[in-house]
């Protein structure tokens, strides 16, 4: 089986609705480093975070999250 990593959009997302990491943070009751960490892949969320932050932006979870090969 080939490696899969979870990817996002939270950057893009974040950019296109005018917010600072800490809006988003504040948004969804994490740290600033919580979505800096998410936003460089470093990090990957809980299911409900996961959730919030699509709640948060009013989108699907598969427009934030995506779950993709890893390149190689």
């Amino acid at each position: 089986m080939h490696n899969r990593v979870i990817k996002n959009r939270i950057i893009v997302l974040r950019a296109e609705r005018h917010l600072s990491q800490k809006d988003v943070a504040d948004g969804v009751g994490v740290s600033r480093q919580t979505i800096i960490s998410l936003e460089k892949n470093r990090y990957n969320p809980s299911l409900k975070l996961a959730f919030d932050l699509a709640v948060f932006f009013g989108v699907d979870i598969n427009d934030v999250f995506q779950y993709e090969r890893e390149d190689e």
